[in-house]
């Protein structure tokens, strides 16, 4: 089998409401870039990565000569031949990579006959749970959906979402407001869940100082981990060892040399894996063999998916036998989805490993040209910046945090 073409196509699907977080804004959509695999057997594979629009399009359009002939049963050719470590130093290949070899599995497995996570050592689970992943939000003006600040409008949301998908782990995005103001909301769904877990993930923005305060105010509640709370595996280290709850990352353990590190310093409890920041489905599952080689926590991280990277995050949480905590996903903050028969369905906070063959998952083609059609209307957004306070941009550690007393509405 040979790969005959390769081709991208970036979309826009639109969120319930705008996602505040604390580095910036998801501004009412997830942009992303789907990449098909086209083989001599007339079979296409499919892989996605976020954002990026025109210059994804023709960074994967550049790669189009090294594969052009390429065997996609041979994955580990396919990583040298794309991400060689010293050649990505100078164009950042990694997450294009990782939608590549996304794709190249997705075909792989549709000649084999088999799933994607067979390609990894096979299924320990046919369902993977989720956290509710919970932001401030910003209203959305044509729905009247979000606008979510306070404590009590907090809790009135995970409510709805318990309702509607069935989580028992809820998940704070935090860091947009001043640290006390997180701590109320924590405290708030403790009282309201009291069954439940409970993350806090303020996204590196705190000292370390002030996250040990926030650790001690949260320290009475059902704590799954303290994620993120400071910037690097230093901060992550002198915080662990001042605080009881285990700690969490999804930024500052993203590689293989920062995988070894954290371990010699035994900085992070729990990693979690993102099958695009690690470079793909594999490099995230061999990733977590290494950590459960060293007894160290793991769990799959959401990088704002569609249906296809998400298929990637139900294999990998899937063939993980140390997946100890509920994945994150940000799915259920979309209105719609480009696969075939529509979003993939949660029942009691998990959702079914897909059935098929490969990821599991198909184009409705319809829906990728209704919503490309959106992103060339919509064009893309600056993550990092918030569209309610245009002349703020995040420091690390964070003092001008935004004011809760302003509520959840946009200015106009």
């Amino acid at each position: 089998m040979k790969i005959t073409d390769l081709r991208a196509t970036t979309v826009a699907v639109p969120l319930e409401a705008p996602l505040r977080h604390s580095n910036g804004a998801h501004w009412g959509r997830f942009v992303r870039t789907i990449v098909e695999v086209e083989t001599d057997e007339g079979l296409v594979g499919l892989g996605e990565l976020g954002g990026g629009g025109q210059s994804a399009e023709a960074a994967i359009a550049g790669l189009k000569p090294y594969l052009v002939g390429h065997d996609p049963l041979q994955l580990e050719q396919l990583r040298w031949k794309v991400m060689n470590p010293t050649a990505s130093l100078y164009n950042n290949r990694l997450q294009l990579h990782a939608a590549i070899e996304m794709a190249c599995m997705d075909v792989a497995g549709k000649f084999l006959g088999i799933r994607a996570c067979d390609l990894i050592g096979g299924s320990l689970r046919e369902e993977i749970p989720f956290a509710s992943y919970i932001f401030y939000r910003y209203r959305d003006e044509k729905t009247g959906l979000g606008g979510e600040t306070t404590p009590d409008e907090i809790v009135a949301h995970a409510k709805d979402l318990v309702a509607r998908y069935g989580f028992t782990v809820h998940k704070l995005k935090g860091g947009v407001f001043p640290p006390g103001h997180d701590v109320e909301v924590m405290q708030a769904l403790g009282a309201a869940f009291p069954e439940a877990k409970l993350r806090l993930d303020p996204n590196s923005v705190w000292t370390v100082e002030e996250a040990v305060r926030v650790a001690k105010a949260i320290g009475n509640l059902n704590n799954d981990y303290f994620e993120d709370p400071t910037w690097g595996l230093e901060g992550m280290r002198r915080l662990r060892k001042a605080i009881d709850i285990p700690t969490a990352t999804n930024t500052v353990v993203v590689n293989f040399e920062q995988l070894a590190a954290n371990i010699r310093l035994e900085a992070v409890d729990v990693v979690l894996l993102d099958t695009t920041f690690w470079g793909g489905l594999r490099q995230a599952h061999k990733a977590g063999t290494v950590l459960e080689t060293f007894q160290y926590g793991a769990s799959v991280h959401s990088s704002g998916e569609l249906g296809i990277q998400l298929a990637s995050m139900l294999h990998l949480g899937a063939a993980l036998p140390n997946l100890g905590f509920a994945a994150d996903a940000h799915y259920h903050h979309l209105t719609d989805d480009i696969i075939a028969g529509g979003k993939l369905a949660y029942r009691n906070g998990k959702i079914a490993l897909p059935k098929g063959r490969g990821l599991g998952v198909e184009l409705d083609r319809d829906k990728v040209a209704q919503y490309a059609a959106y992103y060339r209307e919509m064009g893309g957004y600056a993550y990092d910046r918030d569209p309610g306070r245009p002349d703020w941009y995040c420091v690390m550690p964070e003092t001008n945090y935004a004011d809760p007393g302003k509520g959840g509405r946009l200015p106009r």
